[in-house]
């Protein structure tokens, strides 16, 4: 789902669009400090990770990705797992809180778009649906479980520390390995999998609100 050709068509839904997904990722990795934060690590914080200052957290490979293939990636922030009082239960919340994100993100701009908040003629209503899409994909890729990506640590926080190891191991090859499976196409089934659970959780959060 490239983005760029609407530079061109569109300049301003392009800049309206661009905010509003570089935020969808930017609030992705912050959302990690935070919960890292109420486990007691401070490391984001000090690293001046935990702001709304894009400078802070973009990734030029992750943010051009955004726009060309319709998801991306900020600077990922730094955790010191190792200052948890419960390991386990800080990785699993910590790499979930990403993916919850995006997930509310969609949520509440599904929410203003079927409750008649945006104009109906407006340059934003059109944007919207668009800004669902790309933040379910967002939280879907995120959840696959290769490393480095968020599912990888949400499966470690079940798994035993040798099998934990096993799996970190891949962490250096894991963009390559990546990018392999996405150009082969056999991650699609995965990310359709993924998406279906997030639309199943997003249709079960927008029932409260009908």
């Amino acid at each position: 789902m490239g983005l760029i050709s609407l530079l061109f068509s569109n300049p301003a839904i392009f800049v309206i669009l661009a905010i509003i997904l570089l935020y969808s990722v930017i609030l992705h990795e912050v959302a990690h400090g935070w919960v890292a934060h109420l486990f007691g690590d401070d490391t984001a914080i000090l690293s001046g990770r935990l702001t709304l200052n894009p400078v802070s957290h973009l990734d030029p490979i992750g943010t051009l990705m955004l726009f060309l293939v319709g998801f991306g990636w900020a600077r990922p922030v730094p955790v010191n797992y190792s200052s948890f009082s419960n390991t386990r239960f800080g990785l699993f919340c910590v790499a979930l809180a990403g993916c919850l994100t995006n997930i509310l993100i969609a949520t509440t701009t599904l929410i203003i778009l079927q409750f008649g908040v945006v104009n109906t003629n407006s340059l934003l209503f059109s944007i919207l649906p668009i800004v669902i899409k790309i933040n379910i994909i967002l939280g879907a890729f995120n959840l696959i479980p290769i490393p480095p990506l968020d599912g990888s640590k949400i499966l470690m926080s079940f798994l035993p520390y040798k099998a934990q190891e096993s799996l970190g191991s891949i962490e250096p090859y894991g963009f390559f390995i990546l990018v392999f499976l996405l150009f082969t196409g056999l991650l699609n089934p995965v990310i359709i999998f993924m998406q279906n659970l997030i639309y199943g959780l997003i249709g079960f959060l927008f029932s409260f609100f009908r």
